[in-house]
């Protein structure tokens, strides 16, 4: 019912702007006939609001796959480089959360497993909003930042490098094939910060996809129940990318196509030294103003890379 109410509105979105263009049509045919200045200004204007809103519909065509209007987990790992990269990795967490915040998306932290000495290794939050999951797509690749060290005593250039993986959360339990009988489920006391109940009780869970030897784990929070629900859907989450994947492989595999294995070349640069750039290496779309992408203004590189992929089925 969702579904079709989804479709109903577009259609009639898509009717009512046809509607428009017979009638400006008719009207410019008009001041053809009889020229009139205040007639030929408002065909003017309303010639430019058709522009900008056809523009905007064939935009929203890029949330046209089956989950892009879902909501979102969005999962960030240090690569190699030890303290550099994990600090790589909340400094991109925190880009994340800014943008979200300014896109009016609801967050939540499901697990995290701190750095030694500083950032984190790992983090997986979830992301509440119209279309998360279509626009954060975008982002999934290899992240790569070039800056002078704050933490080499001789401030050298260092590279850093953090993959970021996006799922779409499941809705219902049909769409993977996911037994209770195919779970490990353990249950452990919490590492790091979160207070007299998480060192006392043991709240953290990990679960084990046997099949698949998927491991998922959550101890953001200090009810174990809860821990166990957020983990669950993550583990749901990664079930339905797998198959995806396996999809996505054979389609590759019928085309002819090669299909590389792991984290492939950065999607994305950010160099903060010698000079300030974020450049994406797959639309080319590049800006000097390094600060406010890190600072979450992210908006022009997610629509660079929706523009490109409407029509091409990705």
């Amino acid at each position: 019912m969702r579904r079709l109410a989804q479709l109903t509105e577009s259609a009639s979105t898509w009717r009512a702007l046809e509607l428009r263009v017979r009638e400006a049509t008719e009207i410019a045919q008009l001041a053809e006939a009889e020229p009139d200045e205040e007639i030929s200004a408002h065909v003017d204007e309303e010639a430019q609001a058709l522009e900008d809103e056809l523009d905007s519909l064939e935009f929203q065509l890029a949330f046209s796959g089956p989950y892009d209007g879902r909501n979102a987990i969005l999962a960030i790992h240090a690569g190699a480089g030890g303290t550099e990269s994990q600090d790589w990795t909340e400094m991109l967490l925190r880009m994340y959360l800014r943008w979200c915040e300014n896109r009016g998306f609801a967050t939540e932290v499901l697990d995290s497993t701190l750095g030694e000495e500083a950032g984190v290794k790992s983090v997986t939050l979830e992301v509440h909003g119209a279309n998360a999951y279509g626009y954060l797509r975008s982002e999934r690749g290899v992240h790569r930042l070039v800056r002078l060290s704050p933490f080499d005593g001789a401030h050298a250039r260092h590279t850093s490098f953090a993959l970021v993986e996006v799922l779409p959360e499941v809705e219902a339990a049909a769409e993977v094939d996911m037994k209770e009988e195919d779970l490990r489920i353990d249950i452990y006391h919490s590492a790091g910060h979160g207070g007299q109940n998480v060192q006392k009780v043991a709240t953290a869970v990990r679960i084990t996809h046997i099949p698949t030897g998927i491991v998922v784990t959550c101890q953001n929070e200090r009810s174990q129940g809860r821990n166990r629900e957020s983990a669950l859907r993550v583990l749901e989450a990664r079930l339905l990318e797998k198959e995806l994947a396996a999809w996505a492989e054979e389609q590759a595999r019928l085309k002819g196509e090669h299909v590389e294995a792991g984290w492939g070349n950065q999607i994305r640069s950010y160099i903060l030294h010698p000079y300030k750039m974020v450049k994406d290496h797959r639309t080319e779309y590049e800006t000097s103003n390094a600060t406010a992408v890190l600072d979450g203004d992210l908006d022009d590189f997610i629509q660079a890379y929706l523009r490109m992929t409407i029509g091409s089925g990705e």
